[in-house]
């Protein structure tokens, strides 16, 4: 192992291991440590970066830090919550900004200030911002290097103290300068080249067989010997984590159990047991539990308790399992292809918060891995990542490039409902407050052109009356979605760039508001209201032919691989209840942390719109123009 290294201090930020993968991906050895480290985890540091969090640094519960790093000497560098860290503990202020910032922000450089940091970067530079704090006041001795239109101080730094802080996220893909930032500030550490992304295989390797106890770890110590038994949806991370269990193992020593739990997408289950014989892979076994999972959610409405229903019934499946195939449970492991998003996603960090429970961190599965019985091989890597792995193992481009499909399947896109009549008072309220501060964010000035060269004309605005799950500042929302309406929209449809520039004003400009979408298409004669919907094969088979029209003219137009993931929505916002509103949530990302919504060609769009409202229960299709931050993919 490298000792030279960067080390990151994780303040709960979803982004903190993002932080040190680019600096791994660039070369150079990165280790995540905790805030408060003594300062002998610090042998061998270069450079600290202090992460992103979702806390405020001037409330009551503020992760604690140990302030003696700023007496090292060692370069330091905070990126948004860290840049309040290195702002307070040199005597600068920090509160409540006045525009928070979601998204993208220009960002332009100070003339009059030369910071190492931003050499080599073309200005103006278009950075992600994801914040609602800023500084006021910085401290004594630092000055600003760059700002944007809300934020004066989105650079600072202390050249004689060595500190800079950084209020935009410059770990994530969509601020694209981020590379050439980290670099600048590893060649200011003095850091050397010291880190090979083909070193990732082999201590994957080789943590997996400490794991299960084929061989002894650094120390000496070595865990009971067990076998593997890992749920296989049939998505990018169980598969490489499969592949990666076998290669360590063996196939004697591993099984891979696909359940068919109801909620796959059409003829899911059988597609995924031939791509398995396909690469070679002979220790899997398919079981269809559907009638259980369809019971297990049947009437729950709260997305949480959907989701934590779906884990706590895999986990019975999986016993059931265990005692069917006659396994000894003493020697067995959970296998799991838990990645790191899921983690931060689950507050499974010290400064986390949750923004949802994914059905791998239920209170089942907390329970065996606190007793030793799970194994995770891909809990510290991203997409990109697994994906690397997947070709470094020979899986083929269709396992590792499918679009990741989770463990809850579609049963977390069907968004359930008591009612119209069960609409609370306070969510009536909201929505109305959030309708009425659409009417004042001037939405129709962003509108400039068409994509054929007319002009794009709004002709509404709503709130619609459904909420989903987002994520801003590092927190948790659950609030309404924003919808566009434009005059003809297929003729003149509005330009990308103004689109995704009015999603942005609104999402920041509207506290009651997450997400937009735009009006695709509605059935005229239709009067849309809330109405009672669950979670039942009758849904979830409305569910699965939307979504695989799309699927499949992705593939026709040669777009599949250059969409991380689409999500196809049902919302119980129509006409009666047996019918439905449909949402299109396709998605271009790295690392899943961040994501842009797609662009698709519009004669695509439009043809997919057209099967979709021929099918005969739609009374509606909208299109998703958030990205993340503010919304996340899904919306639960």
């Amino acid at each position: 192992m490298a000792t030279e290294k960067i080390s990151v201090l994780d303040f709960g930020s979803q982004y903190a291991h993002l932080i040190a993968k680019r600096f791994r991906m660039l070369g150079y050895y990165s280790e995540i440590l905790p805030p408060t480290a003594p300062l002998t985890a610090y042998a061998g540091t270069k450079g600290i970066v202090l992460s992103g969090g979702p806390s405020s640094i001037y409330e009551s519960g503020a992760p604690c830090y140990n302030p003696e790093i700023f007496t090292l000497g060692i370069p330091i560098l905070g990126l948004c919550y860290g840049h309040y860290v290195v702002a307070e503990a040199n005597g600068g202020t920090v509160g409540k900004a006045q525009t928070g910032e979601f998204g993208f922000a220009t960002l332009r450089k100070n003339p009059q200030t030369e910071c190492p940091l931003l050499e080599g970067v073309e200005f103006p530079a278009q950075v992600w911002m994801s914040h609602q704090d800023a500084i006021s006041v910085p401290a004594p001795g630092f000055e600003a290097a760059a700002c944007t239109n809300d934020c004066a101080f989105a650079v600072v730094q202390n050249l004689q103290k060595r500190q800079f802080g950084l209020q935009f996220h410059a770990e994530v893909k969509d601020t694209p300068c981020g590379n050439t930032i980290f670099r600048n500030f590893a060649a200011y550490c003095g850091m050397p080249q010291n880190w090979d992304q083909n070193k990732v295989l082999s201590l994957l390797l080789e943590q997996i067989r400490i794991d299960a106890g084929v061989q002894p770890a650094a120390d000496g110590s070595c865990k009971p010997e067990r076998k593997v038994l890992l749920f296989l949806s049939g998505g990018v991370d169980s598969t490489v984590a499969f592949a990666l269990l076998n290669r360590a193992l063996g196939q004697d020593k591993v099984l891979g159990l696909h359940i068919d739990n109801g909620f796959m997408r059409k003829n899911e289950s059988s597609t995924i047991a031939a791509r398995y014989r396909e690469a070679g892979f002979t220790n899997f076994t398919v079981r269809d539990a559907s009638a259980e999972f369809l019971a297990a959610v049947k009437n729950l409405i709260d997305p949480q308790e959907k989701r934590k229903a779906v884990g706590e019934t895999f986990i019975r499946v999986r016993d059931e399992t265990v005692r069917e195939l006659g396994l000894r449970e003493e020697e067995w492991l959970l296998g799991q292809g838990t990645l790191y998003p899921d983690v931060i996603e689950s507050g499974g960090t010290e400064n986390a918060k949750t923004i949802k429970t994914h059905h791998n961190r239920v209170e089942g599965i907390q329970a065996l891995i606190e007793a030793g019985r799970v194994i995770e091989p891909l809990k510290e890597l991203y997409k990109d990542e697994v994906r690397a792995i997947g070709a470094k193992l020979g899986l083929d481009d269709g396992l590792i490039y499918r679009h990741p499909f989770p463990g809850p399947g579609l049963s977390i896109n069907v968004l359930c409902s008591r009612g119209e009549e069960n609409v609370s008072s306070e969510d009536r309220a909201g929505r109305a407050a959030a309708e009425e501060s659409l009417r004042h964010t001037g939405i129709c000035n962003c509108f400039t052109g068409s994509e054929n060269g007319g002009q794009a004309r709004l002709s509404g605005i709503s709130v619609l009356p459904v909420k989903s799950v987002g994520v801003q500042g590092d927190f948790r929302t659950y609030t309404f979605p924003a919808c566009l309406q434009m005059e003809n929209v297929f003729t003149d449809f509005p330009r990308w760039d103004d689109l995704e520039k009015a999603s942005s004003r609104i999402t920041n400009s509207v506290p009651a508001v997450n997400r937009t979408v735009l009006l695709l298409w509605n059935k005229p004669d239709a009067v849309c209201r809330v109405q009672k919907a669950i979670c039942e094969k009758r849904t979830l088979d409305q569910l699965r032919e939307a979504d695989a029209i799309v699927l499949e003219e992705l593939h026709k137009a040669n777009l599949y691989r250059s969409i991380f993931q689409h999500l196809t929505i049902r919302l119980p916002f129509a006409s009666s209840a047996e019918r439905c509103s449909l949402v299109l949530r396709p998605v271009v990302s790295e690392d899943v942390m961040t994501a842009r919504f797609a662009r698709l060609p519009v004669d695509v769009l439009q043809t997919i719109t057209e099967k979709i409202a021929s099918l005969g229960f739609a009374d509606a299709v909208y299109y998703d123009i958030t990205n993340k931050p503010p919304a996340t993919f899904g919306w639960e």
